[in-house]
Formats: C-alpha cells, sequence, structure tokens
C-alpha cells in the first residue's frame, strides 16, 4: 500500500490543536511538508518547530483569521503566488456555538457559512489550478457526522456542516478527471476543546456534572470511548495518499460507530 508523500505539500487549517494539529503531524511523517494555517503565529511556531524533518520536508506557517473571508483571500493567494505547489488542502475550521436551531440569529448563519463554505471555496480556487498542472490533488473537510444524523443542540453547526459536504460532493465530480479527490471526514465525539464545550453546555442545560455527561455520552458509543484526534487524523492521512486514488466525494465517519444511519 503506498501511502507515501514525499515531495507533497499539505496546507492545513487549523492546525496548532485538535484534529488540526494532528493531523499535520500525521501528513509529516508520511513525508510531506506542511504548511500550517491559523490565525495564532505563536502557536504556529510551536507547532511547526514540533513536526518530523526526518525525511527533509521544509515546513512553514501561513497566518490567516478565518473570520475574515479577505484576509483569507490575500494571504492564500500571496502565498501561492511563492509557493504554487500545494497537493493537499485538509480544510478544518472550529465549529459555532451550539444551541437550539430555532432561536439561531440569522447573522450567525451568514457568519458560520463565510468562515466554512465561503473560506473553503477560496481556498480551493486558490490551489486547484496547480493541482491540475501536477495531475494530483487531495482536498479533505473535516466536519461532523451531523451531516448523516442531525446533533440535538447544535443547529448552526448540523446546516453548515451539510452545505459542506454539498460544496465537496459537487467538487469531486468536477474535479475527480484531472486526478483530484474532495472527501469528508466525520469525527464523532473527540477529545478535542471542541468536546469539552459540548460537554459543559449540556452539563448546563440538563443540569448534570459534566463527568455525567462524558459516562452518558460513551456508553452510546458502540466501542464505548471518545474518539482520539490521532485516529480521526490516519484517516484523513489515508485519503490524502496515493493509496486512496480511487476513493472520491465520500463521507466517511470516525466515530466508534455511533452514526446509526448507512
Amino acid at each position: 500500500m503506498n501511502l507515501n508523500l514525499t515531495g507533497k505539500t499539505a496546507i492545513v487549517c487549523g492546525s496548532t490543536q485538535g484534529i488540526g494539529r494532528a493531523t499535520a503531524v500525521e501528513l509529516a511523517l508520511l513525508g510531506a511538508h506542511i504548511t500550517l494555517m491559523a490565525r495564532n503565529e505563536a502557536s504556529l511556531k510551536q507547532t511547526v518547530a514540533s513536526l518530523d524533518i526526518s525525511l527533509k520536508q521544509v515546513h512553514r506557517y501561513i497566518v490567516a483569521d478565518f473570520s475574515s473571508n479577505e484576509n483569507v483571500k490575500h494571504t492564500i493567494e500571496e502565498y501561492v503566488k511563492v509557493y504554487p505547489d500545494v497537493h493537499i488542502l485538509i480544510n478544518n475550521t472550529g465549529g459555532p456555538a451550539g444551541g437550539p436551531i430555532i432561536e439561531a440569529e440569522t447573522e450567525q448563519f451568514m457568519k458560520i457559512f463565510q468562515m466554512h463554505v465561503i473560506n473553503f471555496q477560496i481556498l480551493a480556487q486558490a490551489v486547484v489550478p496547480n493541482m491540475k498542472k501536477a495531475g494530483f490533488g487531495r482536498i479533505v473537510n473535516i466536519i461532523s457526522t451531523s451531516v448523516k444524523q442531525p446533533i440535538i443542540g447544535l443547529g448552526v453547526s448540523n446546516t453548515i456542516r451539510g452545505a459542506v459536504a454539498s460544496w465537496s460532493k459537487t467538487l469531486s465530480l468536477e474535479l475527480g478527471q484531472y486526478g483530484i479527490t474532495s472527501n469528508n471526514v466525520l469525527p464523532g465525539s473527540t477529545k478535542t476543546a471542541r468536546l469539552d464545550a459540548v460537554l459543559r453546555m449540556r452539563s448546563e442545560a440538563m443540569g448534570k456534572s459534566v463527568k455525567e455527561i462524558s459516562d452518558q455520552m460513551e456508553d452510546q458509543i458502540p466501542i464505548r470511548r471518545f474518539i482520539e484526534a490521532t485516529e480521526v487524523a490516519a484517516a484523513v492521512a489515508f485519503l490524502c495518499s496515493p493509496a486512496a486514488a480511487g476513493i472520491n466525494g465520500v463521507n466517511l465517519a470516525v466515530d466508534g460507530g455511533k452514526t446509526e444511519s448507512m
């Protein structure tokens, strides 16, 4: 099985913590040059320094604020002018605050749509031309199992994640002929800061301790535990590899079997 990414360059968004950071680490271990993309420069520097360089990889970072489409567009366009050879794009952006969908303000939908769908479109438009020239491209969007089974209490997130999934599927139909695949990885309850926030939210809403909520959630997962960020990263890395060239337009759940749909 060919998992070798030597000579390939990957841009990994939201890569200073959680699943994004774990993905950057995994791709570097497979030989890829990594360009981290996030807003905290101190964290970016720290993460870059931690990545594997045993295969003489060169790692970089881009400081970008995903709350501003203009900033993301300017930043990525300037980057590809200098470093045009991008083979892998990992779209990964933190989810919105929880709450019932009927209580969400319209501004919330617009803000999160711009942070996710619009920014992902901007990034893809910047890197796809050179993926076509290379005859190799991997776009992987880290979204949520909510695209298969909406999660109660995450109304805005459910809506926007679904939009990303549809966007990605459309890309897969358009770009497959050029050797470019577009797939989604759907993490279940994963040990990240996002999960901590969800646990606190449910604890306050239900008047139970965080541990009680955590135990209840784990009991509902067939493997009886939360997912590790490294497990999600492994799935992402496989989809980026040459071995996964025939996998295109899929939603891959990494959730311990929690999602009940096929």
